[in-house]
């Protein structure tokens, strides 16, 4: 089996988002036998870029799947424009007001009920529910991608949220009302200060990226599908905004698969490098451990805005996925292309540089 994994440019200046297509053949049958795949789809424009970049470079109109990682607009908006001008067989995307009679107990008033609750998240996720209604009208099936339900396909593994996760981060989406429990860190709203910032020296035998909490991260962006795709011998993790708690998750989910997450060749940086997301735990677990010297043994991509930096991605993350023999390619701006051997060229296509090392960090 074959396959080519395309991250599309997302945004302009500091604000990003994800647009991923990939296709899977089989070489012995050729392009007729082709699986096609998107992941995310950024803004419209980047889903406008989706559907052109697949009408040319697939040389088709058919998507078989289409998966909405999460809620956020900078993952959804642009599927809108895929769904209205391609000819989708399946989207998979979770709606989270269905779960909204199972998850009432989780909130402080005894007054919140499973109409009032369906009503507030259907107003504040107003982009996923396009989805839905296009989906509806045109008679595409919705599945909610959960690693306790069904998976995409047999080669496609859906390793986090499990339904219980996801409904436990639903009272801390954005419009709903007070949870019982609240996080050390909002979850309703992350705000970051603007502050000067401070550098700091790394070196490869100097890391100091520190392990976040499940906290940092938005209960939006925990709940993430992280999804793993099997090709032959060939393993490649998509992420998109994941955090902490998920990927915990994820770990578990892949144990009972008798996964070894050290064989996987290909990695999504989660949330566009954010330190937010991603920590030396998660890294040893999913990477590797530390080398002692510069190896290319792994692959790693993340899409990021032109002037992203210093926060999407983080210098440190960055250097931390290197010292473990991760390359990390980053899309800023440009479009990136994984492939395997015998997928075909693209004339005047460039090969494309790893982020290179940073010797200094923002704290």
């Amino acid at each position: 089996m074959e396959y080519e994994v395309d991250f599309l440019p997302v945004g302009e200046e500091s604000k990003g988002g994800d647009a991923i297509a990939l296709r899977i053949w089989n070489p012995s049958e050729g392009f007729s036998s082709q699986f096609v795949m998107v992941i995310d789809g950024g803004t419209k424009n980047a889903g406008e870029a989706l559907v052109e970049h697949i009408k040319k470079y697939y040389d088709t109109e058919d998507v078989d799947v289409v998966l909405a990682t999460h809620c956020h607009s900078d993952h959804t908006s642009g599927l809108s424009v895929v769904l209205e001008k391609l000819k989708v067989k399946s989207l998979y995307m979770h709606k989270p007001w269905e779960h909204s009679e199972n998850i009432t107990n989780l909130f402080k008033s005894d007054r919140v009920t499973g109409n009032s609750l369906e009503i507030a998240l259907k107003k504040s996720l107003e982009t996923t529910r396009t989805l839905e209604s296009i989906a509806k009208k045109k008679g595409i099936p919705i599945i909610e991608p959960f690693s306790d339900g069904a998976d995409l396909e047999k080669s496609f593994v859906v390793l986090s949220p499990s339904v219980e996760y996801y409904r436990s981060l639903l009272p801390n989406f954005a419009g709903t009302p007070e949870p019982k429990e609240s996080a050390s860190i909002s979850q309703k709203v992350i705000s970051v200060a603007k502050e000067a910032i401070n550098w700091i020296r790394e070196t490869w035998g100097k890391e100091t990226l520190t392990d976040p909490e499940e906290n940092d991260t938005s209960s939006e962006n925990n709940s993430s599908v992280i999804l793993l795709l099997q090709v032959g011998d060939r393993k490649l993790l998509f992420t998109a905004d994941a955090g902490v708690g998920t990927f915990n998750k994820a770990f578990e989910k892949g144990a009972s698969l008798g996964l070894d997450f050290s064989s996987v060749n290909y990695i999504q940086v989660p949330h566009h490098g954010s330190k937010r997301n991603i920590g030396p735990t998660i890294l040893n677990a999913l990477v590797g451990p530390i080398l002692s010297e510069k190896k290319h043994i792994k692959t790693a991509y993340l899409s990021a805005p032109k002037k992203g930096e210093p926060k999407h991605p983080s210098g440190k993350v960055i250097n931390a996925f290197k010292r473990r023999g991760a390359e990390v390619f980053a899309t800023k701006g440009v479009a990136l292309r994984h492939r395997s051997d015998g997928a075909p060229e693209r004339e005047g296509r460039k090969k494309a540089s790893p982020v290179s090392f940073y010797d200094e960090v923002a704290e």
